[in-house]
C-alpha cells in the first residue's frame, strides 16, 4: 500500500497564501463595520456622501487579494481599475462635476490598468509586468492631461474658458503623438533584439 505524500509544509513564521487573502478580507470587512457604526453614531449620512464607498471597498478588496496572491495579477488590475473608479465618483459626487467624465475616463481605463501590473509586478519582483504597467499610466495621464485642458480650458465643459494662447493645443497634441510614436519605436527595437 503507498504512502499518500503530504502536502508541503509552510515554514513557521510565513502566512499560507490563501490565509493571507482570508485576513485581508477580514480586516477590510472590520474597518468598513467600524465606518458603518461611526455614521449611526454621529448620525452621518453615508449613502448622500459616501456612496463611491460601495465601488471603492469592493476595488480595494479585489486589489488586496491580488496583491496576496503570486498567480493572480488580473486581480489586482481589476482592483485598481475598481478602485480607481469609485475614487472619480467619489470626487464628482462631492463636488458635482460629473461632466469631467468626458476626460476622467483616461485615469480608469490605461492608467489604473498599467496602476495594476506595476502595483503587482513590485510586490512580486516581476520586473516585465512592472515595465509593461509603466506605459499605460504614462499615456493615461497623457490622455487625462490632454482632455482635462480641451474640455475645461478650450471648450469650457464647467463654464469659463480659460484664456489659452492659440499654440498651447498643437503643441500638447505634438507632444502626445511624440510620447505614443517613442514608445511604439522602442517597443519595435525590443522585439528585433536577438534573445539571449
Amino acid at each position: 500500500m503507498s504512502e499518500r505524500p503530504s502536502a508541503p509544509e509552510t515554514p513557521a513564521g510565513i502566512a499560507h497564501p490563501s490565509n493571507r487573502g482570508a485576513a485581508i478580507l477580514g480586516v477590510i470587512l472590520v474597518v468598513v463595520g467600524i465606518a458603518f457604526f461611526v455614521g449611526q453614531y454621529f448620525d452621518l449620512a453615508w449613502g448622500d456622501i459616501g456612496w463611491p464607498l460601495y465601488v471603492i471597498v469592493p476595488g480595494l478588496v479585489l486589489l488586496a487579494f491580488g496583491l496576496s496572491q503570486a498567480h493572480a495579477p488580473g486581480l489586482t488590475i481589476a482592483g485598481t481599475i475598481v478602485t480607481s473608479v469609485g475614487l472619480v465618483l467619489f470626487y464628482q459626487n462631492a463636488t458635482d462635476h460629473w461632466e469631467s467624465w468626458a476626460y476622467a475616463w483616461a485615469l480608469v481605463g490605461p492608467t489604473a490598468s498599467g496602476l495594476g501590473m506595476v502595483l503587482h509586478g513590485l510586490r512580486f519582483g516581476n520586473t516585465k509586468l512592472v515595465r509593461e504597467g509603466f506605459w499605460p499610466i504614462v499615456t493615461g495621464l497623457a490622455l487625462f492631461a490632454v482632455g482635462f485642458i480641451f474640455f475645461e480650458g478650450v471648450i469650457g465643459l464647467s463654464g469659463d474658458r480659460w484664456n489659452l494662447a492659440e499654440w498651447v493645443m498643437p503643441v500638447i497634441v505634438i507632444g502626445l503623438g511624440v510620447l505614443i510614436l517613442g514608445r511604439a519605436l522602442l517597443s519595435r527595437g525590443a522585439e528585433d533584439e536577438p534573445a539571449g
